[in-house]
């Protein structure tokens, strides 16, 4: 019999309403793929910040054998707030990448960050240490909340959003590297590679922290922006990390550790196995796996030291759910996304999607994971 595209579509329906599945996701909501066979990943051990990581880091990155000859790096660390603490990635590892890069053969290396809480971006970069690390020639710092700004499409629809405005210098980089800090998310459960992209976005365009991004979806925007700019390469400081009430609030815990990785979900699979967390119930990874990276074991060499359970995992904070409508309340208790109990005495609004995030607790409970990672 010859199947049209209308007889098609329909059977795929009735397909997914007989399967119980939501027509949602009949059709793949991404149009790119990053996800090799097999992705690389070495732990790194560094009990301190010293003027011996850039050795250390060298050393580590020659492992990948990374070509980077003439290119222009885009370095992206964690930098959020003035605040003391494990806020920020440490600039001496900043630093000691930048000179790597450099020393690897690359043409020039801009950091950028647009912070997501503190709007003076300059008071950041001199709270977090990073001037001196600004001196040398090739090296220079991109504010991106304030950067010039080019409209581009979205290559994956998660959040609904369909394009954003993204700066000059991220989509200008030939090699995107993520540096995020090591830290539980209230809302996310961890904020490793991945949310680290939220500070591409612009807050001069969106504004702050990134208001629009957490109404749309942590997660999904999250999806969304990694899938438009693509990470090559993560070196996660997991020297000295946070829990608790991440990633602004949290407790300083030594896990001694730096992760590098050629590929933004086995870096960060690999980051929540050493905080104690199974990292298929973090949302964005559980899908991420599909076409942003590898999050199986089995898929993930390691170049380096293996990973090993912490002793005593992280802890995360629990954050009770906000009010919202029965409406609202009904479909979190269907999709199983919450265990709590949710009052329908307020009326939703714009950020029921914010909400929601609160309910979404790391160990236990899977948050929106309904497969198993390819």
């Amino acid at each position: 019999m010859k199947l049209d595209r209308r007889r098609f579509l329909g059977s795929s329906v009735g397909v997914a309403a007989a399967t119980g599945v939501t027509a949602e996701w009949v059709w793949p909501k991404h149009c790119v793929s990053y996800r090799r066979p097999h992705s690389a990943v070495a732990v790194l051990n560094a009990d301190e910040y010293s003027e011996r990581i850039e050795a250390l880091l060298l050393e580590g990155l020659r492992l990948f054998r990374l070509n980077v000859l003439g290119r222009s790096i885009l370095l992206k660390p964690n930098l959020v707030e003035d605040l003391p603490g494990p806020v920020n990635t440490n600039s001496t590892l900043i630093g000691a990448a930048a000179r790597c890069f450099l020393r690897l053969g690359a043409e020039r290396v801009v950091i950028g960050e647009g912070p997501g809480h503190q709007r003076d971006t300059e008071l950041v970069v001199q709270a977090a240490g990073l001037k001196p690390h600004l001196a040398e020639r090739q090296i220079e710092f991109v504010d991106l909340n304030r950067d010039e700004l080019r409209k581009v499409n979205l290559k994956a629809n998660y959040s609904g959003l369909g394009a954003l405005w993204l700066p000059r210098a991220v989509l200008e980089s030939d090699f995107v590297v993520s540096m995020p800090k090591v830290k539980t998310h209230h809302w996310a459960g961890v904020t490793l590679s991945l949310k680290n992209m939220f500070g591409v976005v612009p807050g001069m365009k969106y504004g702050w922290p990134k208001n629009l991004l957490h109404w749309s979806g942590i997660h999904e925007s999250i999806l969304d922006i990694c899938a438009t700019v693509p990470i090559q390469f993560v070196i996660a400081d997991g020297i000295t990390a946070m829990e608790g009430n991440g990633p602004l609030q949290g407790s300083a815990r030594h896990l001694g550790k730096i992760v590098l990785a050629d590929d933004p979900v086995a870096a960060d699979a690999t980051c929540a196995r050493l905080m104690g967390f199974a990292p298929q119930w973090v949302r964005h990874l559980s899908e991420g796996c599909h076409f942003l990276g590898n999050l199986r074991e089995e898929r993930i060499r390691m170049l380096a030291e293996g990973v090993g359970a912490p002793t005593r995992p992280f802890s995360v904070l629990r954050v009770p759910l906000s009010p919202c409508s029965e409406d609202v309340a009904e479909a979190l208790r269907e999709k199983d996304w919450v265990r709590s109990r949710v009052s329908p005495s307020i009326e939703a609004n714009e950020g029921k999607w914010f909400r929601r995030q609160q309910g979404e607790l790391l160990s236990g409970n899977a948050i929106g994971c309904h497969h198993r990672p390819p």
